[in-house]
């Protein structure tokens, strides 16, 4: 079974920055994506030993809930000396808020416990794997890899997750210090992407001309927001809000300084007490204030 141009696809992820970067990957083909969030969808608890087997169980779960073809990542990061800690749960090491600085940290100084921090630095790989599932039970699963090292303290504000401490083999940089497209150029997410589209999507053509949006692209902004943790994370964040403000203004609610401070105070007043780090909270505020009049 292959997909067609057109047929919708459930991302199923309640994960904001995962799912707007699995969209970024398929999208160009014609498919038409929908989160398991937005389809009100039960998080299945992940139970598997495996990244293919809890990839799977996600996909399967969504696409019988949804009566649609659904496609789960399940992705981590492997550490040679932790002996592939965190591997299936680097998120859980987030604790309950996602808080990936927290994550950070506690690799660090697991690798410092096990005098791992030597020579050109510990031993590293980024995995994803891709689950495509049917209602009717098929799967079909997909794996891809990035190898390289760990540095500490974590350096860049770009991407989410463990990208701050990790460094591609053949770059200095690590993935929180690259241009976006640069990361998703070699990233273990498009390496599976590309086996993926060989098995599935051979038969349709990619949108060359795909127009990003003309005016502000609020879900872009909205899925940095809720996967940052970190205070460079949250600096690169306002930097691109400065660059749109600059670039469409006439779209902010709230475009002078004044009514801009006054919405943030509003929004950060409504904060909810939970355990999302505060970097986060803050950019959700922020968004939320040139949105919201």
């Amino acid at each position: 079974m292959r997909l067609a141009k057109g047929t919708p696809v459930v991302v199923a992820s309640h994960n904001p920055g995962k799912v707007w970067e699995i969209n970024q990957l398929i999208q160009p083909y014609g498919l038409d994506a929908v989160s398991a969030g937005d389809l009100n969808l039960d998080e299945p608890e992940e139970t598997e030993t495996t990244f293919e087997g809890n990839a799977r169980l996600k996909a399967v779960a969504a696409a019988k809930g949804s009566g649609l073809p659904a496609l789960a990542d399940d992705s981590g990061l492997e550490v040679d000396c932790l002996d592939g800690a965190p591997g299936i749960y680097s998120a859980r090491w987030a604790g309950p808020g996602k808080d990936f600085g927290l994550a950070m940290k506690k690799v660090a100084d697991e690798i410092t416990r096990r005098d791992g921090w030597k020579g050109a630095g510990p031993r590293a790989n980024f995995i994803s794997v891709l689950c495509l599932a049917w209602p009717n039970g098929e799967v079909k699963t997909f794996e891809g890899k990035v190898f390289g090292t760990l540095v500490w303290p974590a350096r860049g504000g770009n991407g989410f997750g463990y990208d701050p401490m990790f460094v591609p083999e053949g770059d200095t940089r690590t993935f929180g210090e690259m241009d976006p497209k640069e990361k998703y150029a070699i990233s273990h997410r498009t390496r599976a992407f590309a086996a993926f589209k060989a098995a599935m999507l051979d038969d349709i053509a990619p949108d060359a001309g795909q127009a990003k949006p003309e005016g502000r692209d609020i879900a872009a902004f909205a899925a940095a927001a809720a996967s940052l943790s970190t205070r460079l994370e949250a600096a690169a964040f306002v930097g691109r809000l400065k660059e749109d403000f600059a670039a469409h203004r006439a779209e902010w609610k709230n475009a002078t300084l004044e009514a801009y401070l006054a919405a943030l105070e509003r929004e950060l007043s409504q904060v909810k007490n939970n355990d999302e780090p505060a970097w986060r909270q803050l950019a959700k505020a922020m968004l939320a204030a040139s949105e919201r009049s």
